[in-house]
């Protein structure tokens, strides 16, 4: 017996996802769940944006300075 109750299911409008705190994938304009990062020393960063799997590499190994402070 049907549910006099039951209300029929309608479609939800099709909207963008808002913009996330992320960046976009560079090769397919996705936005990623996650982005994983790779580096080893003396080497430039690699980019992994996830699901899609394209990876991004840097131009150029990070340099990284450390300032002290003495109070």
């Amino acid at each position: 017996m049907r549910d006099p109750h039951a209300t029929p299911l309608a479609a939800a409008p099709e909207c963008r996802p808002e913009p996330g705190p992320l960046p976009g994938c560079p090769v397919c304009d996705g936005a990623p769940e996650r982005i994983s990062w790779r580096q080893r020393p003396g080497e430039p960063v690699v980019l992994v944006f996830e699901p899609c799997g394209h990876r991004r590499v840097s131009a150029a190994a990070p340099v990284l300075t450390v300032v002290l402070r003495h109070p």
